[in-house]
């Protein structure tokens, strides 16, 4: 069977469509806003985790600080009731503590008072607060404790037992 000259001659010779191949300019423009609105979620999702991690880090620093100072309370200088404070690399994390006698939110009604009783042991609570940029809720860090520590005979300063 031969084929006819009209028959040989290519598709767009002969009136018929040709069949496109390869992307329209719409398609390529909506693939790279796609790409674009992907990326940009993507580096915020990094900047947040960024972030996050900063803070963990000043967080962790503080209560480093916190834990030092605690475990300094009451070594090599008597407590006393009051309040003092400070800072850590050159003011990036400031602290303030509070020492005060500690009040039994459920008093016993038969137990003495043992700040009547002369060289008892008492318990002193102290409150310590470490701040660090804004010193905002996110950026402060406050502990609780309790120390036991007899009276010595100056007026409101005690020695650990």
């Amino acid at each position: 069977m031969k084929r006819t000259a009209a028959q040989r001659a290519p598709s767009h010779a002969r009136g018929g469509r040709r069949h496109a191949r390869g992307y329209t300019l719409i398609e390529v423009v909506v693939a790279f806003g796609l790409l674009a609105a992907a990326l940009a979620m993507l580096l915020g999702a990094q900047t947040q985790a960024s972030r996050q991690v900063a803070d963990a880090d000043k967080a962790g620093r503080a209560a480093i600080y916190a834990r030092s100072l605690l475990d300094e309370a009451g070594v090599g200088e008597a407590l006393s009731v009051g309040r003092r404070d400070g800072q850590f690399e050159d003011g990036r994390y400031r602290w303030e503590w509070e020492v005060q006698p500690y009040v039994d939110p459920i008093p016993n009604p038969q137990a003495q008072n043992p700040g009547e009783i002369i060289g008892a042991p008492r318990l002193l609570q102290l409150r310590l607060t470490v701040r660090w940029g804004e010193g905002g809720p996110r950026e402060r860090l406050q502990l609780d404790a309790l120390r036991l520590v007899t009276p010595t005979g100056d007026q409101g300063v005690v020695q650990p037992p």
